[in-house]
């Protein structure tokens, strides 16, 4: 029998008794007049004092907290089954605006009236994302930087004084604390099934956070303060997110629902689904079928995870870690550990070799999840950053192909029929040859690519006609711009040997290398991207920081010579500017060529960029030394070329003494593409 099949529980046996049993324990009944006041106002002090305290340090005592509550917990949910929607709707909605998202409160009520057991675990999500947002604004009334995460968010001072600190106990049993409930890290974390929450949890949040609104609207008053909501994080160059073919997952008169019911029987065939968490998968495909692609998403990331920590235990042989919704455990079995190089005992992670390609499974996990550029979906949605309404169907696509490669990809049946299928091989083929997209190392080369666009620019901006040109006297500096791109060209000839072969050696260096077509052939080299080691990433650090640089400037060069250009031509310009501008297309003839070189050197540095770890230590430094000279010359030209400083001049003698500094440095064979032959 597969594992996958065997596993009937992910919660270990402590943490299954606390979430499915100990709320059961007391049998008691108890009156819900006892904590809902006529007017309809929690009686938070009826609630407080279910919550147990410890005799030795007066902290939560969770256990005897949780049995306490269990009855009161029935009684709200009993509650909540007699209301109909327009009693709820009129008793509760309004202490449902602090959080700025009221109709998910009205939906999670809906949920409760039938009790279906993957809808009350995805409302209770939602729930909790939301609540944790909303709690986040309340903070900043008082604090300045919101803590990341929900625990240290609950243990705030900030929200004690808002809401006084027995409440925030009363919290803490639920969620926040490994301790407790600790229900939307269980959740979302992927370690319960929809089986084992108690509907009536998710009712006593939802009354909860109604009493939460209570109190915050009775502080409001008092201090006059305002709730302000922070925005929500839009999802910016959806483009970049397109890895899957769309037309493949599209609902349309194309292919209809052909794909979604492949994915279906796979869910069923595949060893990568634990059969207790089969509904999640089922209902998730059916939340994309309806066009309710956040829900789609938030179903199917913790799946996901579940997968792949079937994955990794069984791998790795660690067959404990699966039911490790424990507290010692909570935060290490995650996708951080099952994507990191190593095991927190130094052994080498099996995994990514199981998945055969990491392009397929490593990569796109931490594009999409885990690198600071991406978009960063599991933290976005659970900490409630994310418009639940407007979430874009663009991004579910990605989810959805994703988990259906994982899906075909371990399968215990014979899936050769299904891996060839027209709408599941194009995926597959998609998934094999995935790149990184929001590594440093992509960024860079994405960066560097921009600004190469940018400056091709320079030549086509307006310049003034060159009879003008000459009824000025004085301007010098012709001799000086040669210079410089003299060095520039005996500098690329020295390093043309570490250049691809086809590029051109002619007697004009600077047109026939320095070009766009070199950059995208640079960039198209494959780099590792997986576990990249310190010393990569902080000199991917200095080389972003240059690119950001020349880029500024580059802007710079044609913002102000289409300003001036236009300035000129009305004779807006006194005569100081009219020399100034002059000066200004002078120092262009070498900026275009030094700026190009600059972004050949680095992306040269950036394809060798892992022989770093060759040097020993002093050479490091040096090295890095070498790099930080580099980025203050880009920023003094961004200074020198902005609309404020205007020296152009200056601009030719900090130039000079960056080339000759490379120079040393080419002379000295200690650039990371020397140390590549």
């Amino acid at each position: 029998m597969a594992l996958s099949d065997s596993v009937t529980t992910c919660l270990s046996p402590p943490v299954h008794y606390v979430i499915c049993k100990l709320g059961f324990e007391k049998k008691d009944t108890y009156d819900i007049n006892n904590i809902l006041s006529e007017n309809g106002e929690v009686c938070w002090q009826a609630v407080t004092e279910h919550v147990c305290y410890l005799e030795s340090d007066q902290s939560v005592d969770y256990i005897k907290s949780i049995r306490s509550l269990g009855p009161v917990c029935e009684s709200i949910n009993l509650h909540f089954k007699s209301l109909t929607k327009e009693q709820f709707v009129i008793q509760y909605a309004l202490w449902f605006r602090w959080t700025n998202y009221t109709e998910l409160f009205l939906e999670v009520f809906d949920v409760l009236q039938y009790t279906q057991t993957t809808e009350v675990a995805l409302g209770l999500m939602k729930l909790t994302s939301c609540l944790e947002r909303a709690l986040g604004d309340v903070y900043l009334l008082i604090g300045k930087d919101c803590p990341f995460l929900l625990r240290d968010l609950l243990a705030s001072e900030q929200l004690a004084v808002v809401f006084g600190q027995a409440v925030m106990n009363v919290l803490k049993v639920f969620i926040g604390s490994p301790y407790g409930l600790n229900l939307r890290n269980v959740l979302w974390h992927g370690f319960a099934s929809p089986q084992e929450i108690p509907v009536k949890y998710c009712a006593m949040l939802l009354f909860l956070t109604a009493g939460l609104g209570q109190l915050l609207q009775t502080y409001l008053l008092q201090t006059k303060c305002i709730l302000v909501h922070r925005p929500y994080v839009i999802f910016v160059s959806l483009e970049e997110l397109d890895v899957f073919p769309g037309k493949y997952l599209t609902i349309s008169k194309y292919l209809n629902h052909e794909t979604l019911s492949i994915a279906e029987e796979l869910v069923k065939l595949s060893s990568f689904v634990l059969k207790t968490m089969l509904p999640f998968w089922m209902a998730a495909l059916t939340a994309f079928k309806q066009s309710r692609y956040a829900d789609c998403v938030i179903l199917l990331l913790p799946q996901l995870e579940v997968g792949l920590r079937l994955l990794f235990t069984t791998t790795n042989q660690c067959p404990n870690r699966l039911l490790t919704a424990e507290v010692k455990f909570m935060s290490k079995v995650s996708y951080d550990l099952m994507l990191a190089k190593c095991l927190d005992n130094e052994e080498v992670n099996q995994l990514p070799a199981v998945l055969e390609e990491p392009a397929m499974a490593s990569e796109f996990l931490w594009d999409f999840l885990n690198h600071q550029e991406g978009p960063r979906i599991r933290d976005r949605l659970s900490h409630g950053e994310i418009n639940l309404e407007t979430f874009p169907r663009e991004v579910a696509n990605q989810i959805v192909a994703f988990a259906i490669t994982l899906l075909c990809r371990f399968s215990d049946e014979d899936m050769f029929a299904f891996k060839e299928h027209m709408v599941i091989k194009p995926l597959m083929n998609c998934a094999s040859c995935y790149r990184s997209r929001f590594h440093p190392i992509s960024r860079l080369k994405k960066q560097v690519l921009e600004c190469m666009k940018s400056i091709h620019i320079w030549p086509e901006l307006p310049t003034v006609p060159k009879e003008h040109i000459q009824t000025i006297k004085g301007l010098e500096g012709n001799a000086e711009a040669s210079t410089l791109i003299l060095m520039i060209s005996e500098i690329i000839s020295q390093l043309q040997q570490y250049m691809p072969q086809n590029c051109c050696s002619s007697d004009d260096p600077i047109n026939s290398v320095l070009t766009e077509g070199l950059l995208i052939e640079l960039c198209d080299t494959c780099i590792c991207t997986l576990y990249s080691p310190r010393p990569v990433l902080e000199i991917l650090v200095v080389l972003r920081k240059i690119s950001t640089q020349c880029h500024q400037v580059s802007e710079q060069v044609i913002a102000s010579t289409e300003l001036r250009y236009k300035q000129w031509m009305n004779k807006t310009l006194r005569s100081r500017q009219r020399h100034n501008y002059l000066r200004m297309l002078n120092s262009i003839k070498f900026l275009s060529p030094v700026l190009r070189f600059i972004l050949v050197l680095i992306t040269l540095e950036l394809v060798n960029v892992h022989l770093v770890c060759r040097k020993n230590p002093f050479d490091y430094q040096q090295y890095l030394k070498f790099l930080k000279s580099v980025l203050q010359y880009t920023e003094n030209l961004v200074t020198y070329t902005s609309p404020e400083k205007n020296k152009w001049d200056e601009t030719m003698e900090l130039t000079n003494k960056a080339l000759i500094k490379i120079r040393k440095i080419s002379d000295r064979k200690l650039m990371l593409m020397q140390l590549a032959t």
